[in-house]
């Protein structure tokens, strides 16, 4: 595993330089789009020799995607992302956050599998309905790691960046405490029990938030305390993200809530005036640079996971079929969102067009997709799955700027 990784490191750092250099794109976006083609260039090593081509796809197949990113990128990449926001105006945005990240995330979940249900059908592919229901569960929460790395360029309002920032950085965990409960039900883990599913959130979310309170708060006091050892309070801060994660997942709670609120108690404590200018540049730095190298590694992870794919015509229809219901169903549900929130909150016409568009899929998504049971159902949904996130980031993301500035010149 270890050299996997730093495979996979050296590669970034490669594909880093080259965008830099020639493509010049936003570095997740340029990063992924050289994997995907140096994936294809592998993939055309099959009209000159088979067993290269197998090999080289069994070596991408044993990538474990899903450990990679959920037991050690996810909690790093939340926390990096969240340490950078500002807390206050966070909590002026908290009511469209907590709608767009909870209601809007297990409302999407049933417009986006009915609607790949009958799609499904129409194309001839047989698809049961509570797996159309893990597929609109998987695919629903905006991933926060792309839409951070986005927004910072787009000049979008910031009452607008932070309610987008905001929901992508908390839905993740709502969508996989839903994606569960709907995989246990399709594969009759358990019965259906709203009240096993409703605790189980709770435990989940509740446990989150209490672990990320707790770590957020000694993390916060302890590196007030180092004020002019900046190399510790940096060291702290890692062995809190570290250290939280891992415990979050031992006790079974979202370690991604737990790092997001850790994120954004440690965060909002740097500007305290007792914090020396050394010490947050240092753990500003620090975090950014692991926030880039990081991204460009899951990004290029989200490129090479394509030369797993084996090609289908019905399965690729489907995928492309399923980005316009994505898109449908996020802008449905940012205008039924409007019905819960006070008229000052509500998003404008041309801001639901912006927060439908900015809802960018990523990483977690793929990893959910890649840990359903094997079987034909698993490949259908994994392929509908990375070809909604490719173009989500690539056509949506390198557009969201230009749409941004068109509509709120």
């Amino acid at each position: 595993m270890f050299e996997l990784f730093v495979g996979i490191i050296a590669l970034s750092a490669f594909l880093s330089y080259l965008n830099a250099k020639f493509l010049k794109l936003p570095e997740t976006i340029g990063v992924m789009i050289l994997s995907i083609i140096v994936s294809l260039l592998f993939a055309a090593s099959y009209f000159i020799d088979n067993t290269y081509f197998h090999e080289v796809t069994a070596f991408a197949r044993s990538i474990d995607f899903k450990t990679i990113l959920f037991d050690f990128l996810l909690g790093v990449l939340l926390f990096a992302g969240a340490i950078h926001v500002n807390l206050k105006g966070l909590l002026k945005e908290k009511s469209p956050v907590l709608i767009y990240a909870t209601f809007g995330v297990i409302a999407s979940t049933f417009i986006i599998g009915t609607l790949f249900y009958f799609l499904a059908k129409i194309i001839g592919l047989e698809i049961s309905y509570l797996y159309s229901l893990v597929f609109g569960a998987l695919i629903s929460p905006t991933d926060p790691v792309a839409v951070l790395a986005l927004l910072k360029k787009a000049g979008a309002p910031k009452h607008m960046e932070i309610k987008i920032i905001g929901e992508s950085l908390f839905n993740d965990g709502v969508g996989i405490v839903v994606f569960l409960s709907i995989l246990s039900l399709a594969t009759m883990m358990h019965e259906f029990d709203i009240t096993h599913i409703a605790s189980e959130f709770g435990k989940e979310a509740g446990g989150g938030l209490l672990l990320g309170f707790i770590f957020g708060q000694i993390g916060k006091r302890c590196i007030q305390s180092v004020n002019k050892e900046p190399v510790i309070a940096v060291h702290i801060s890692l062995a809190i993200v570290l250290g939280g994660y891992v415990l979050s997942n031992w006790l079974h709670i979202s370690g991604a809530i737990a790092m997001v609120i850790a994120g954004l108690i440690i965060g909002h404590g740097l500007h305290n005036e007792s914090v020396s200018e050394n010490l947050r540049n240092h753990m500003n730095i620090f975090w950014k640079v692991l926030d880039e190298v990081f991204n460009a590694v899951l990004f290029v992870l989200i490129g090479i996971v394509m030369i797993t794919l084996d090609f289908n015509i019905y399965h690729l229809v489907l995928g492309i079929l399923s980005i316009f219901g994505v898109l449908f169903s996020r802008y449905i549900t940012v205008l039924m969102s409007n019905l819960f929130l006070k008229k000052s909150n509500r998003a404008t016409k041309k801001e639901s067009v912006i927060l439908t568009w900015a809802g960018l899929r990523g990483g977690i998504s793929i990893a959910l997709a890649l840990s359903l049971p094997e079987g034909e159902i698993k490949d259908i949904i994994v392929y509908a799955t990375y070809v909604v996130v490719v173009f989500s980031i690539i056509a949506q993301g390198l557009t969201v700027e230009r749409l941004i500035n068109k509509l709120l010149k």
